[in-house]
């Protein structure tokens, strides 16, 4: 089949009027190099390419061979490896990073982009696709994350928080500095958990981004937060959407307000727009967020398999208590499909027995009155 002129074709990225000493690793190069240019131009994220392309390289220095020299016993013999760390990769990533060699074969085995007849032509080989239903893992649970990932109960979430405080007299007491970048991070925390957010999502709040609810006026400008780096598609910018202050948790406005109108402008950040701001006058980055976070827990003593995220399963589990509409619940914290909304939810137990409670009282009736509901049959 003809090569075309698409993205990532060989003749568009390999030299064909040169011939080099050792063809094998400059074939392997621009192969790579063919594949991030065809991943680019579908708008791909730079990171999600990086990453991609990084996995291609851990694959061949560990089989030692070339994409055209792969076999299928070269991937079960991988990822083997990968589950008998310590600890394993977890079920999502293997099944992730097998979806994304499996792509980097179709790639270079399409007869549209010419790898496959150079191979053949240079090295009397062609590649394959080495990824089959058989030899890889297939998507049978909805929910793949590790087990130990959860919702707080209420009690930890209250422990955790005393902890966030306490933390900021602790500091003051061995007489050094971060009280107030640990009044930060209190604040930082309890937000997240209040408006249900991922870490990006906290990380690229900026002060422009509180707003104004009509319906919600004794909140100011804290009735709630335009989110504008919400998790994107592949392919797509990243999502928008409003979460609104719920009345069960706005004792987060008067934190808020006190740390926009007091607390922030101590670490003189200058026209910088951020909400969360260092010492460095820069903005609080994701890695932070989870070391915060990491520390806080240590510090009060709970479990370590609980971690940033966890707050928004908290918050998700607990608006769903509170008696929200799963709707609500699911533009809340920007989920697409609501199956989703339902693998974050860890209702109690508590709120399960209050339901079956209501759900017995609505529908009890009157010894007398039973045998005239009931069917002839049933008497």
């Amino acid at each position: 089949m003809r090569t075309l002129d698409l993205p990532g074709a060989i003749h568009l990225v390999k030299p064909t009027n040169v011939r080099a000493l050792d063809p094998a690793p400059v074939m392997f190069e621009a192969m790579l190099e063919g594949w991030a240019r065809q991943q680019r131009s579908r708008l791909l994220a730079k990171k999600t390419v990086g990453d991609r392309v990084r996995l291609v390289r851990r694959f061949a220095a560990y089989t030692g061979t070339y994409p055209w020299e792969w076999t299928p016993e070269d991937v079960e013999a991988y990822f083997a490896a990968q589950f008998s760390k310590d600890p394993p990769a977890a079920h999502s990533t293997v099944r992730g990073q097998q979806n994304e060699l499996s792509l980097f074969c179709e790639f270079i085995t399409d007869s549209h982009y010419g790898w496959a007849a150079a191979c053949l032509e240079e090295f009397g080989q062609f590649p394959i696709q080495v990824c089959h239903d058989w030899n890889t893992a297939a998507h049978v649970a909805e929910f793949e994350g590790r087990p130990g990932r959860r919702a707080l109960t209420y009690d930890e979430l209250q422990t955790f928080f005393d902890a966030a405080d306490d933390r900021i007299e602790h500091v003051k007491g061995l007489g050094r500095k971060g009280a107030l970048a640990a009044w930060r991070d209190s604040v930082m925390l309890k937000s997240v958990y209040a408006y249900g957010l991922r870490r990006r999502e906290a990380s690229k709040l900026d002060l422009p981004d509180l707003r104004h609810n009509p319906r919600a006026k004794d909140y100011g400008r804290f009735g709630a937060l335009q989110v504008r780096w919400g998790k994107a598609s592949r392919g797509s910018p990243p999502k928008r959407r409003t979460v609104l202050t719920v009345p069960e948790l706005d004792w987060v406005v008067p934190l808020l307000e006190e740390w926009v109108d007091e607390a922030r402008a101590r670490f003189n950040p200058g026209k910088h727009p951020a909400l969360w701001v260092t010492e460095r006058r820069s903005r609080l980055g994701v890695r932070r967020l989870d070391e915060v976070f990491a520390t806080v827990r240590d510090y009060a003593g709970l479990p370590e398999e609980l971690e940033l995220h966890s707050l928004r399963h908290s918050y998700i589990t607990h608006l769903i208590e509170f008696g929200y509409p799963e709707r609500f619940v699911q533009d809340q914290v920007g989920h697409r499909h609501a199956s989703t909304t339902a693998l974050y939810t860890w209702v109690s137990d508590e709120f399960r027995n209050r339901l079956m409670e209501d759900h017995l009282t609505r529908q009890a009736v009157r010894p007398s009155e039973r045998g005239k509901q009931q069917p002839e049959g049933i008497r």
